[in-house]
């Protein structure tokens, strides 16, 4: 079967206060001054990315408006297909809660790089784990769809964790160990049954063209 190549982003920075509290899944609006600042970011991304390509969202609004904003940037506007099955962990209970406010509520140490280990559900909430099956299960499915072409992934920094756990059988403690930042491209290769990762957080400053 022929690779399917995926070019996953996360989304643009979202606005301050919601930076002050766990937002998980919920709906919250990307900042104004950040996508004006990060222009240049937005241009290098309408140049870097592949044409043509599938394009697929997470359901939740800031996805799809950082989409729109490569697009504004030079990338040709096409339609884009949502995958709900690609946002962000939904962290129940804890949504909205203030940063310092989530360490009594706790039931496991917490990660030595996040602020909870992969194994904690929040109530009503999930798991990493959780995150980790469902999205393995849209990229299973979008490569066997998009066998042999490129797939652009607006996402998030818990699904793109995920995505990596799903193509190299990673832990979920090994997966949070990620550091995912906001407009980085992460690159996953599917080829038949196996995965390669080309590259994790692409930046321009660190590609060679842009030194």
């Amino acid at each position: 079967m022929p690779e399917t190549r995926f070019h996953l982003i996360r989304h643009a920075l979202v606005e301050p206060k919601a930076r002050t509290l766990f937002y998980g899944a919920m709906d919250v609006p990307l900042c104004d001054l950040a996508l004006k600042q990060d222009a240049s970011l937005f241009r290098w991304l309408a140049a870097r990315l592949p044409r043509p390509a599938v394009w697929v969202t997470s359901n939740l609004a800031r996805t799809r408006a950082t989409a729109a904003a490569i697009f504004a940037a030079g990338y040709p506007e096409q339609a884009m297909a949502t995958e709900p099955g690609l946002a962000e962990q939904h962290l129940g209970e804890w949504q909205g809660l203030p940063h310092e406010a989530l360490a009594a509520k706790l039931r496991h140490p917490a990660h030595p790089f996040w602020p909870h280990a992969a194994e904690e559900e929040p109530p009503g909430g999930e798991s990493f784990a959780a995150v980790t099956a469902r999205v393995g299960e849209v990229l299973d499915r979008l490569a066997a769809t998009h066998a042999g072409e490129d797939v652009v992934v607006v996402a998030h920094g818990g699904s793109i964790r995920a995505a990596i756990a799903h193509a190299l059988g990673l832990t979920g403690h090994q997966a949070l160990a990620f550091s995912i930042r906001n407009l980085g491209v992460t690159r996953l290769e599917r080829h038949g049954g196996d995965w390669r990762v080309s590259a994790v957080n692409e930046e321009p400053w660190v590609m060679p063209e842009y030194e």
